[in-house]
């Protein structure tokens, strides 16, 4: 392995890390979902691994004002430790992260309001703990580009970090570490088919340090700076609807050699979901140490949910009137907000991109008071084991690990057994 790339690898993971582990791991997975099964997943296999499990919510998701969740970052907390109290995981072993913290959910704002309202968010991630901080202030506001210039985008940012560090000397909360840079697609991901991506060029990502150095130093936020651990790079991975752009680590060969500029530092891969584990291997290798996924994890779910909604249908004998297919259209149809932007074609196309494209724009609606209704309506059908044969036919990305006794044929074991199947190339990736 490349000697900087080592070296900048294990400066950056223990301060991440600190000292919650007795050996550093070769990376971390970020895991980016507020929905309880998928938290629940990861600190089942963080437990197992004895691993530090990093979890991490978006802007949208989480904010001041509530998200799209509902939850402050305080509630996210809570919402995290209570979960991890029911499963026997330490919250000591827990690193919470804000991921895209910017002006973003209100960018239709003029600009200076909607930096308010960010520095009011970054505040609220610092007061309720949040150690690992994605400052993402690219994104142009009313009456501006849609896409900001590096500079702005720099001073916008180190005015956020100054706000981080004004409120952990403040609160007494340990200062955050700090990611920077957004070659990446907004929170929410592709809205097109992708063809070929550009890969982050050496001199862009090399910029993109330099020109965060300046406006640190010009805002006053030196001590934030020696925080800063990683840069979000585009090392060519994506998803949109219907297609994944792999890692081709050729590719990422020239952007690769930048770590001998850039002393300390790892890169931060966002996007990887639905990689194979080979490629998910190469990038940990390339020094994208952490590796970023969400979308994945609830597609994995509902593809368990949806394969018990047909299972329940069979074993009573026909269709059921109240599916979870049925429910979940009836609400998506009902409050489009969350995908009419991002599905496009013809009525029959947006109907199969709503329920299965690979974006999961679906994970926006399970916290509907109606779509948990059908989910707990669903997995308590089922009092008995699920028979094999139909674990064949409608879970079969579950079936060898049923068979062999590792996974119950139980509702709730198959959906947690099923995220955890898409978790697993992480662990082989990142876990030395």
């Amino acid at each position: 392995m490349n000697a900087a790339i080592e070296s900048n690898r294990h400066t950056a993971l223990k301060k991440l890390l600190g000292d919650r582990v007795d050996s550093l791991p070769r990376g971390i997975t970020s895991v980016c979902s507020a929905h309880p099964l998928v938290i629940e997943a990861a600190l089942r296999r963080g437990a197992l691994q004895e691993a530090v499990v990093l979890i991490e919510a978006t802007c949208n998701q989480v904010n001041h004002e509530g998200g799209y969740t509902g939850m402050t970052p305080r509630d996210f907390r809570h919402f995290v430790e209570d979960i991890a109290s029911a499963v026997g995981f330490p919250g000591d072993r827990i690193i919470l992260g804000g991921d895209h913290l910017g002006p973003n959910p209100w960018k239709q704002l003029p600009a200076e309001e909607a930096m308010e309202k960010a520095e009011a968010m970054i505040a609220a991630y610092v007061e309720a703990g949040f150690e690992k901080i994605h400052l993402d202030t690219s994104m142009g506001c009313a009456g501006e580009p849609v896409a900001l210039t590096d500079d702005v985008t720099a001073a916008r940012a180190a005015r956020l970090a100054a706000v981080a560090e004004e409120t952990a000397r403040r609160t007494g909360r340990r200062p955050p570490v700090y990611i920077i840079g957004t070659e990446v697609p907004p929170p929410g991901g592709a809205t097109h088919a992708l063809e070929a991506l550009d890969v982050t060029t050496p001199k862009a990502a090399i910029n993109t340090l330099a020109v965060h150095c300046d406006a640190f130093l010009k805002a006053g936020a030196e001590a934030a700076l020696e925080r800063v651990v990683g840069i979000v790079v585009q090392p060519g991975v994506e998803f949109g609807n219907a297609n994944v752009a792999i890692y081709q680590p050729d590719r990422a060969q020239s952007l690769i050699g930048a770590f001998h500029e850039m002393p300390g530092l790892l890169f931060e891969a966002h996007s990887t979901d639905y990689q194979p584990a080979e490629a998910l291997s190469a990038l940990v290798e390339g020094g994208f140490a952490i590796l970023k996924v969400g979308p994945g994890l609830t597609f994995a779910l509902r593809e368990a949910l949806y394969g018990l909604d047909a299972i329940a249908a069979r074993l009573g004998g026909e269709a059921l009137p109240n599916s979870l297919y049925a429910t979940m259209e009836a609400v998506m149809m009902q409050n489009p907000a969350n995908w009419d932007s991002h599905y496009h074609g013809s009525a029959e196309e947006q109907r199969l991109q709503r329920h299965f494209s690979y974006s999961d724009r679906i994970r926006y609606y399970w916290p509907h008071e109606r779509a948990i209704a059908a989910v707990d309506s669903l997995l308590n059908r089922f009092d008995d084991d699920i028979p094999e044969t139909l674990v064949s036919q409608y879970l079969g990305r579950l079936y060898p690990a049923v068979v062999a006794g590792k996974v119950s044929p139980r509702a709730r074991d198959l959906c947690i057994a099923a995220i955890d199947s898409a978790l697993a190339p992480y662990s082989a990736a990142t876990i030395a």
